[in-house]
């Protein structure tokens, strides 16, 4: 009896065999039909489609003699009618839960995953490359499928006087971040033979690495936006796609607008907006109800896991946690979710100390940050591999929900909050607050767990709280962002009625009118809100409005090369020093060799004067705990800076060391952001509101009475950051429109009157 039960188990197991295997052939010939046709693939490759059709139709007659049943549905690609003014059916609601969602189709599939999880990109072969997304970019629509459709839009279009770049048109795709453009391009290049620059090229803010011959162009959302001031109906491009639409950065929701216009009068003009997490059904309606694709994917089963209450202290239940998932559970690396430098270094250092604590008692716990303002060093440690018998604990910023991929991640812990910053009209200070992140990005987190093997997540909220107290996706960027510059590239653009432009969710009036203000304060526009020749020029600059007056206003004061340095140094972003916590006291004694009189600004300018002294040097940059990365950076922007002052025809000077200069044109750009010493403390100027110098800043134990600051930002204070020294003078010589001499007068040089006041007898 137990032999025939072991016979019809293995009859069972061929059987389900043979069927997935069938399966599987006809999803591949399904999708090299759809996706290249017949006139895009080579002799080889069309023999070798034929002989799968072959093998496919002998085993379906063979299947029929055999069995009964029908053949199941097999197509991975779901492909719509057309829907172009039709009526849309209603969206289809998910069925099953997070499991079945993210289940892969077979063991043959996941078998491969495995496969080509461990073939090296960099150093394998072009198949491992074609097969598998780049480390550091996560397609949203379920990784494999999205890279495999937009790859064969890719190669079908580069093959000469066919497909989708005939003519010498291009194709254009706008990942959101400046990573995924160049890793992305960088990976496509290799996998179509190419050298990056050539066929396959990238263009960021600051860098740009295409020539004459490229037809496939990765770019950021803002660059894509800066080319309608040179081709307004982007006539060069046959197929743009925007890519993780659903972060809905500020630049995005503008190409929307654009890009639908534009798509109305150039019919033969391919649009693709993709995403994983997108309110499909609203975003069809706004283009004109255009077809929906859906593009299942191949994920691992993701176990998720909810509190049982709300936990008091997230960062202290996400040490325990970590903990209790080292000790219980098989092994897998683990993802932690936190909000920012802080608390990430808090939970490392907590870790830590209790891995000392219990000794050899637990094995092996590498406990590795990873943030922005980490070197790029430290950075690169997540991505090597984990040594046996040990575990590896990545805590991450949201920078690991799309833009980063780490191989070996088994578990994730997610708190359920983030950072978000925010604007405020009113005071026009920016806020960086920690809020509970969307629905969206907690799915986005728990998809991390299921790259490489089944895993498991580990929410530290309820239930309850995920359905109810969550939103569904987090508020567009454009409800929440200073509008200065979009104001002044949609004027650019000839774009006037900016109230009745054609926004997915429109900003704030309050919002819109502010930065309608500043640009004519800055001279931007007039006072019927057209652009001005300096406005012109200022859109010529991809800066700040205010960073591209300073420019400008630099060259009446003879000190653009100064200035440039200025406005590259403050474009990275607060990265430029190091302070790690075993080395604190070294780091601020090397910050403060960098000190210069009249502020931060003039830090920056010191340092980069230096690190050019010292030619470019690593280790200096090591020595004086600054980032080199950060001014390698800075050096590329300022020399695409000095290469578009002929542009807009500003001859380069010098001021030879008088730094007073240079404040004066900083205060030229910014004099919107003044504050002055009072008996309080500091006031800004304009909207009287108490404000504090930020403790990282050279001015902070000076307290001068007349300061100007770069940003305004709110943490646990509200915080001038880059501040400088400045005259009281100054803001009436740079903006006698803005300011008035009364506002300036310093109240306390008043005297009291001279002449005696009456008694109280001689008033009666």
């Amino acid at each position: 009896m137990v032999p025939e039960l072991r016979k019809k188990s293995r009859r069972e197991y061929l059987a389900k065999r043979e069927r997935d295997k069938l399966e599987e052939l006809e999803a591949e010939i399904a999708d090299e039909e759809y996706l290249f046709g017949e006139e895009a693939l080579t002799g080889a490759e069309r023999r070798e489609l034929e002989y799968k059709r072959r093998v496919r139709d002998l085993a379906r007659e063979y299947k029929r003699a055999g069995e009964k049943e029908k053949l199941e549905k097999s197509n991975r690609y779901y492909i719509p009618e057309e829907t172009r003014g039709k009526k849309i059916p209603e969206r289809e609601e998910a069925t099953g839960g997070e499991e079945e969602r993210m289940a892969p189709r077979d063991e043959q599939r996941r078998w491969e995953e495995e496969r080509i999880g461990a073939a090296s990109l960099r150093f394998g072969a072009r198949d491992a490359a074609r097969q598998r997304p780049p480390k550091d970019y996560d397609f949203v629509l379920e990784e494999d499928e999205m890279i495999q459709f937009v790859s064969a839009v890719q190669m079908k279009g580069t093959e000469p006087d066919k497909g989708y770049t005939r003519q010498g048109l291009k194709i254009g795709i706008t990942p959101p971040r400046r990573v995924a453009a160049m890793s992305v391009a960088a990976r496509v290049a290799v996998e179509m033979g190419t050298k990056l620059g050539n066929e396959v090229g990238y263009s960021i803010r600051f860098e740009d690495c295409t020539s004459e011959r490229t037809v496939l162009k990765y770019m950021t959302d803002g660059m894509l936006l800066r080319e309608f001031l040179t081709e307004p109906d982007l006539g060069s491009y046959s197929v743009i796609m925007v890519d993780e639409a659903h972060e809905r950065t500020l630049h995005t929701d503008v190409l929307f607008g654009l890009i639908k216009d534009i798509a109305r009068f150039r019919p033969q003009l391919k649009v693709l907006v993709a995403s994983a997490t997108l309110d499909t059904q609203r975003f069809s309606a706004f283009f004109d109800q255009a077809p929906v694709f859906r593009i299942p994917g191949r994920r691992f089963p993701v176990d998720i896991y909810y509190t049982k209450a709300p936990e008091a202290d997230y960062l202290e239940a996400c040490v325990v946690s970590v903990l209790q998932i080292h000790v219980t559970q098989p092994p897998g690396d683990i993802l932690v979710f936190l909000t920012g430098q802080e608390e990430i270094e808090a939970c490392v250092e907590l870790l830590q100390e209790r891995c000392r604590r219990l000794g050899s008692r637990l094995p092996e716990l590498l406990v590795l940050p990873i943030y922005a303002n980490l070197p790029s060093d430290m950075q690169a440690r997540i991505f090597e591999p984990t040594p046996p018998g040990a575990r590896k604990v990545v805590v991450a910023t949201n920078i690991a929900e799309t833009s980063v991929t780490i191989d070996g991640i088994v578990y994730v812990l997610d708190p359920g909050f983030c950072k978000q910053k925010s604007y405020s009209a009113r005071t026009g200070m920016e806020s960086l607050v920690v809020t509970p992140c969307s629905r969206a990005s907690a799915n986005q987190r728990a998809g991390r767990a299921g790259r490489v093997a089944p895993g498991k997540c580990f929410r530290l909220y309820t239930a309850w709280a995920f359905q109810h107290e969550l939103e569904e996706t987090p508020v567009p960027e454009i409800q929440r962002a200073d509008l200065g510059s979009l104001v002044l590239l949609l004027k650019s653009l000839g774009i006037n009625d900016l109230i009745h432009f054609d926004f997915l969710d429109p900003p704030p009036h309050e919002t819109l009118v502010l930065a309608l203000e500043q640009l004519y304060a800055l001279g931007a526009l007039n006072h019927l809100g057209e652009l001005t020749t300096l406005g012109r020029r200022m859109a010529e600059l991809p800066v700040e409005p205010m960073l591209a007056k300073m420019i400008l206003a630099s060259e009446q004061y003879g000190c653009t090369e100064e200035v440039l340095t200025v406005a590259a140094m403050l474009s990275v972003n607060n990265a430029i020093f190091y302070r790690p916590k075993d080395k604190v006291l070294h780091a601020d004694s090397a910050r403060l060799g960098f000190h210069l009189p009249g502020g931060d600004h003039l830090v920056l300018l010191n340092v980069y004067s230096q690190w050019v002294a010292s030619g470019h040097s690593l280790q200096w940059c090591y020595e004086h705990f600054v980032q080199a990365r950060s001014l390698r950076r800075a050096r590329d922007v300022r020399e695409q800076l000095e290469g578009l002052m002929e542009r807009v025809e500003v001859a380069p000077s010098s001021c030879a060391g008088d730094y007073a200069l240079v404040r004066k044109a900083i205060t030229a750009g910014f004099f919107y952001h003044t504050a002055r010493l009072t008996r309080g403390g500091y006031r800004t100027v304009k909207h009287q509101q108490t404000v504090f110098i930020h403790p990282n800043s050279s001015l902070f134990e000076e307290q001068p009475r007349w300061v100007l600051y770069h940003e305004l930002v709110f943490t646990t204070k509200e915080f001038m950051r880059q501040v400088i020294e400045i005259e009281s003078a100054w803001l009436l010589e740079v903006a006698p429109h803005y300011y008035q001499a009364k506002e300036l007068e310093d109240a306390s040089a008043r005297k009291m009157p001279k002449k005696v006041g009456k008694s109280r007898e001689e008033l009666g």
